[in-house]
């Protein structure tokens, strides 16, 4: 299995930069020939992805975009110079934007994300020339990450999937040392391998009894202290989930076969499919693993 672990520096000038650039009233460039107003192309050079018109007052034009991988709307001004981000509100205070602005922007979040992701501190778990990549944002304690974990294995040993695991430490107290302590190992994807193995059969039945629990397993060690370059890993990871708006774990990134970049908390079984592409049968799986 090839398998690496990706260094990169703090994302936080990223997602900082993304917000400053909506809120920016940059000078007006020649139109393009997308026909987006010049204020908007201004934009997009600055990382804002435009992602679909909105309904807008005369003289204005809206836009659903993102900003980092949060959605916001976008009023221009006839003249295509100067935008207005926010919540549209008729005479009544009736807002028109919020319903408008989901609608439009369901699903998918900037493409920047996906670069920002690849730069990341991640763990492969797969073969690197699988046709399918998706980002998994995973805490060692986490229940339901060891339950994905098991259940992308077919994907997985037959060389359809590999899944870049984004170690984050935040649902209980041991979570940051134990996630710098499989950072820190000589081999983290073997670490981290072995580690979901163990936690299989226990997730199964807690999971068949309707009561998971953090794994808390103490075959796992906290690393205490964790060294500096293993926390800025960490933090750099944290940021990067807080700016796809991610509060738990797993949370994934992936993209679509029109190659749109989406993004959500949890993989429910109805969603497998759609995400990993066709579940390969046993023969498949027998015949790749290694």
């Amino acid at each position: 299995m090839n398998s690496r672990l990706r260094r990169g520096s703090s994302l936080i000038a990223l997602t900082a930069g993304l917000l400053a650039a909506a809120l920016n009233l940059a000078r007006a460039l020649p139109a393009h020939a997308d026909g987006l107003p010049p204020i908007l192309n201004t934009l997009k050079s600055q990382g804002v992805s435009v992602i679909a018109p909105l309904p807008a007052p005369p003289n204005m034009s809206g836009w659903a975009a993102r900003v980092g991988g949060r959605p916001v709307a976008l009023y221009v001004t006839q003249d295509g110079k100067y935008v207005v981000a926010g919540t549209l509100l008729d005479q009544d205070g009736r807002d028109l934007t919020h319903h408008a602005l989901l609608t439009a922007t369901d699903g998918a979040i900037s493409p920047t994300f996906w670069q920002a992701l690849d730069h990341a501190n991640w763990i492969a778990d797969g073969k690197a020339q699988a046709p399918r990549i998706v980002y998994v944002f995973t805490d060692p304690n986490c229940p339901y990450c060891s339950k994905f974990w098991a259940d992308a294995r077919p994907w997985v040993q037959a060389g359809k999937v590999q899944l870049r695991h984004v170690i984050v430490g935040i649902l209980t107290p041991s979570s940051p040392g134990k996630a710098a302590t499989i950072l820190n190992a000589a081999d983290p994807a073997q670490a981290l391998r072995d580690y979901e193995a163990r936690q299989t059969a226990h997730v199964d039945q807690e999971m068949a009894q309707g009561h998971p629990r953090a794994l808390e397993d103490p075959g796992l060690k906290p690393l205490d202290p964790i060294p500096a370059p293993i926390k800025a890993k960490l933090n750099a990871n944290l940021v990067l989930m807080q700016a796809l708006s991610m509060q738990a774990t797993p949370g994934f990134v992936w993209r679509d076969a029109k190659g749109l970049v989406h993004a959500r908390t949890g993989m429910p079984a109805s969603l497998m499919q759609d995400v990993m592409g066709p579940k390969p049968d046993s023969a498949d799986a027998a015949a790749t693993k290694d």
